[in-house]
């Protein structure tokens, strides 16, 4: 069989905490008749969740269905309840976004167009220092 037409997929392999440990790119499941998360379960002895590259914030980037709400990333955790991978939480101030399975700071991010980041202490948006401004 030819295997250098299939499409890639990719696989969060989990440790006892459901903490993603790793991510790994395998032949697509719909392509194939093989289910590669019971095939890496067994190959790596980890449970082997599958993710897509194309979903975040529970919306899929291409307009298609948004699966497991976050493309997995090492230290992400998985979700069973929702089905979802979970991103470690930036600050402790911050709250999960239940249905986009995100964090969200106790403030909207400032829409002028600048870059910010949190400061925790403060509990607000500081303008990132050294901004180029382009017009």
């Amino acid at each position: 069989r030819d295997n250098s037409r299939l499409i890639m997929a990719h696989y969060a392999l989990l440790n006892m905490a459901n903490v993603v440990t790793k991510v790994i790119a395998g032949p697509d499941e719909n392509e194939t008749d093989t289910n590669w998360e019971l095939y890496y379960q067994d190959l790596f002895k980890q449970v082997v969740k599958r993710t897509s590259y194309n979903t975040s914030y529970g919306k899929h980037l291409k307009g298609g269905i948004p699966f497991r709400k976050n493309y997995a990333g090492k230290g992400f955790v998985y979700d069973y309840a929702r089905d979802a991978f979970i991103p470690p939480k930036p600050y402790e101030s911050w709250t999960l976004d239940s249905n986009a399975c995100n964090w969200v700071a106790p403030k909207d991010y400032p829409t002028d167009g600048k870059i910010y980041c949190w400061d925790e202490k403060n509990q607000e948006w500081k303008k990132f220092r050294n901004q180029i401004e382009i017009e």
